[in-house]
């Protein structure tokens, strides 16, 4: 998806070369753009300030194998109870000031794109993380790229083989189109979504895939045509070949986890094919790659 411990420890990464102690401030008093992140036994917690706007977050572990997580931003709260250890994960966001339901506009999820770039930047990659910021930073991830018309309080099954579907072995070489990978090919068969192009039919609406992280340009895509690659994306092409930055990965842009599944190759379909990130040709799409960005394992 894209569109882009134990004992006491403590990270803090400050913008603009802060070296600690109090938050850099400019001459007018604003916090300095940055992430400053906390981790603790059974707890990561911090703030990221973007453009002079602030999102607080925390993770916690509150029993074996569930973590909660919240964050706070533009008068916003979103929640998080994530059951690992089942598979089952129940989100939600309202307003802050009155409790009632909101949605994610696009400030929100710029805001978050940013905050899950720092953290990418900023924890262990795959596996190498605490529980608490692997939940954190994959619950961010989601939330990032949520559609504007996908409601916030939902709930969110993952099980391999039903509710997602790896697709490691496409991804070549960890992902990477480099060193002995050479320029082999390993394309998957179909990256699909439906809307109003083709009468909603999924068949039509398709894309043969290259996973894992291969060639861009000016961060965008290459698509086969007339027998040579030409930058851009294809808007509703039936089946030309594409490959691009992490296609089929969960997470926005390549993100921090390793994870190639069906439904986040399916949501990459979409939001590369004649459509935006939000729009809500896709919410179906998301929704289905909901439990893969949560739940399921990385490939290596």
């Amino acid at each position: 998806m894209r569109k882009v411990l134990g004992a006491v420890a403590a990270m803090v990464l400050w913008g603009c070369g802060g070296q600690g102690g109090e938050p850099n401030r400019t001459d007018e008093g604003m916090k300095t753009d940055g992430l400053e992140l906390k981790q603790e036994a059974g707890v990561v917690s911090g703030r990221y300030v973007q453009g002079g706007t602030e999102v607080g977050f925390s993770s916690r572990s509150v029993e074996e194998g569930v973590y909660r997580i919240e964050l706070r931003q533009n008068g916003m709260t979103l929640t998080g109870l994530v059951d690992a250890a089942n598979g089952v994960s129940s989100l939600d966001g309202f307003a802050e000031e009155s409790g009632l339901d909101t949605q994610m506009l696009d400030g929100d999820r710029e805001l978050l794109t940013g905050l899950y770039a720092a953290l990418n930047a900023q924890l262990p990659a795959s596996d190498a993380a605490s529980p608490e910021a692997k939940y954190l930073r994959r619950a961010v991830g989601l939330w990032s790229e949520h559609p504007s018309t996908v409601e916030l309080q939902r709930t969110v099954m993952g099980e391999q083989g039903r509710g997602y579907t790896m697709l490691c072995s496409y991804a070549k070489c960890n992902g990477s189109y480099t060193g002995s990978c050479g320029g082999s090919f390993n394309w998957y068969s179909y990256a699909k979504h439906d809307c109003q192009h083709g009468g909603f039919d999924a068949t039509i609406n398709q894309q043969i895939a290259q996973l894992g992280n291969h060639a861009t340009c000016s961060g965008d895509e290459y698509y086969m045509s007339g027998g040579s690659w030409v930058c851009g994306e294809p808007d509703h092409w039936s089946r030309p070949k594409v490959q691009g930055s992490c296609f089929g990965r969960c997470g926005g842009g390549c993100g921090g986890d390793t994870q190639y599944t069906l439904d986040a190759t399916n949501h990459d379909g979409c939001v590369r094919n004649g459509h935006a990130l939000a729009s809500a040709y896709c919410d179906d799409q998301f929704a289905s790659a909901s439990d893969d960005e949560l739940y399921a394992p990385n490939c290596y």
